[in-house]
C-alpha cells in the first residue's frame, strides 16, 4: 500500500476543498473522507485491490472540488486529473487506467456498465457515504433549498432510498442495517 500517495492525495484534496473556487463547501472533503472511508471497508469485504480503491476514492470527485464548471462531467475529468496527479507520485501506468476507470465508473446517476471489483467497490463507497452525512443533507434542505420540515424530510429520505437503490446486491446487504436504522430516525 503506498501511504505517501494516500497520505498526499489527503491533503491535496483537503487544500482543494478549503480554497474558494470550491463551489461546494467543506461539505465536500466531508463527502470524499466517508467516500475514502467506506471505500477501505467494501475493498476489504469483496476482495478488491484495497489502493486502487482508495487512491479512486480519495480522487472521485476531484474535478468538481477543483472547478465546479466540471460537475457534470467531472467522472471524465477528474479521471484525466487523477492520472495527471498519480503520475507526479511516479505511480504506474497501469495501476493509474485501474484508478481512472474506478472514477469513470463512480457515478451512479450515470449508468454506467462496472468491469471490475474494484469499479464497483468505489461507485457503492460513494451511494453509501450520503448515510454518513445525513447532517449535510438535511441542512441542504432546510438552508440551502429553504424547505419546510415535512418537505426537508421526505427530501432527505427520497435522497437516501435512492442511494441505498443504487448499492450491488452485496453491498446493500451488508448496509441493510444502516439503512433501516437512518430511515427509522427519519420516520
Amino acid at each position: 500500500m503506498r501511504e505517501d500517495i494516500l497520505e498526499g492525495l489527503q491533503r491535496e484534496v483537503y487544500g482543494r476543498c478549503l480554497k474558494e473556487t470550491n463551489k461546494f463547501g467543506m461539505g465536500c472533503y466531508d463527502h470524499i473522507a466517508a467516500v475514502v472511508e467506506n471505500a477501505e471497508i467494501l475493498a476489504e469485504k469483496h476482495g478488491a485491490d484495497k489502493e486502487i480503491v482508495m487512491i479512486a476514492a480519495w480522487l472521485h470527485d476531484i474535478a468538481s472540488v477543483t472547478d465546479d464548471s466540471l460537475y457534470e462531467q467531472h467522472h471524465v475529468h477528474g479521471a484525466e486529473m487523477a492520472g495527471d496527479i498519480l503520475r507526479e507520485y511516479g505511480y504506474e501506468d497501469e495501476k493509474i487506467a485501474l484508478v481512472q476507470a474506478c472514477i469513470r465508473k463512480h457515478r451512479g446517476s450515470v449508468r454506467l456498465e462496472r468491469d471490475s471489483i474494484e469499479e464497483l467497490c468505489m461507485a457503492d463507497a460513494d451511494a453509501i457515504s450520503h448515510f454518513d452525512n445525513v447532517p449535510g443533507l438535511l441542512y441542504l434542505a432546510y438552508v440551502e433549498k429553504g424547505m419546510g420540515i415535512e418537505e426537508g424530510r421526505e427530501f432527505v429520505k427520497s435522497k437516501l432510498a435512492r442511494s441505498f437503490r443504487k448499492l450491488s446486491a452485496a453491498s446493500a446487504e451488508y448496509y441493510q442495517e444502516k439503512y433501516d436504522k437512518v430511515m427509522e430516525v427519519l420516520s
